[in-house]
């Protein structure tokens, strides 16, 4: 695969031989990270797991300290009061079995999370072929299905993240952006990893956090010691 100039530049400043301390590796992640736009920073944790089986699956939320940096665009299937309580609480699009033909029918996917009251599940199931391939299948363990639709959209918006395992036992998230700097970068990060900590199953045997790699969208992978988090 052939890159760029700024990434050959950029990939120089890294020993691929050595594995950095967290503020070590967030301070060369954002002096790689050299693209036009501001960078997201994000975060491939390989956990000692596997996803195949229901009681080693790692998945929760969590809200960071300093947010993404990114305008979350949140879509709410409610009713009755919650409906206000939604929109007041800044949730661009709020509805129920409309929303849901717009999304089957004209494959509408304007959103970045889906909320859902409990009493709202019966017309949002029939999306999960849709919704949860891209992720966003609302979910009671990441505080997407809830009765308190208010709370749910105001930690969307300030910098709730979902933390999930992928097929390859892998968690990937964004922590934030490079012009956060360092140090509030660093805040997201223990922050994540902390979560990510806690949530580790019963039946998880032998080394739990396997590898870590931080990197900026555009910038090369920068490698993470695991001792502290053994």
């Amino acid at each position: 695969m052939k890159h760029g100039k700024k990434y050959v530049e950029s990939a120089k400043l890294i020993d691929k031989s050595k594995l950095y301390d967290a503020e070590e590796a967030l301070d060369l992640v954002c002096k790689t990270g050299k693209a036009k736009f501001d960078e997201t920073v994000e975060i491939h944790v390989r956990l000692g797991v596997d996803s195949r089986h229901a009681d080693q699956q790692v998945r929760g939320a969590i809200v960071l300290p300093n947010g993404t940096g990114k305008k979350v665009r949140v879509c709410v299937f409610a009713k009755g009061d919650n409906v206000k309580a939604a929109e007041e609480a800044g949730a661009e699009y709020v509805g129920g079995e409309e929303l849901a033909a717009k999304i089957q029918g004209e494959g509408w996917m304007d959103f970045d999370v889906v909320i859902a009251t409990p009493d709202m599940m019966g017309v949002v199931g029939r999306l999960g072929k849709i919704l949860g391939p891209r992720g966003l299948m609302p979910n009671p363990k990441a505080g997407t299905v809830t009765p308190d639709v208010a709370r749910a959209v105001t930690e969307a918006k300030t910098g709730k993240i979902e933390y999930r395992l992928d097929k390859t036992n892998i968690i990937h998230c964004p922590i934030g952006k490079v012009s956060f700097g360092p140090e509030k970068l660093s805040e997201n990060f223990d922050a994540l990893m902390g979560a990510i900590m806690k949530a580790k199953p019963a039946a998880a045997k032998g080394q739990y956090v396997k590898s870590c790699v931080l990197s900026a969208t555009m910038g090369p992978g920068v490698k993470l010691s695991t001792a502290k988090f053994q």
